[in-house]
């Protein structure tokens, strides 16, 4: 009765194990697939292209500024 009771749970830890081995490596391969990896890729495209957008605006802000200083001086 003992060894039956250890052999059910030895193949339950088993089976478990293995279902959740499965499930691990189904979520780390979505992760990796293509489309998963384009999609990142173009969100920080766009991050990236608001950031330079905001940096050109800011710039022309500043010189904006520093043209009106100078003109207010001459």
């Amino acid at each position: 009765m003992r060894r039956l009771f250890w052999v059910a749970l030895g193949l339950g830890a088993g089976a478990t194990g293995a279902i959740l081995a499965g499930r691990w490596t189904k979520r780390q391969a979505s992760k990796v697939a293509p489309a998963t990896i384009a999609r990142e890729a173009r969100g920080g495209i766009l991050e990236l292209s608001k950031l330079v957008a905001e940096s050109l605006e800011e710039g022309r802000r500043a010189m904006r500024e520093k043209e009106e200083e100078l003109q207010a001086r001459g």
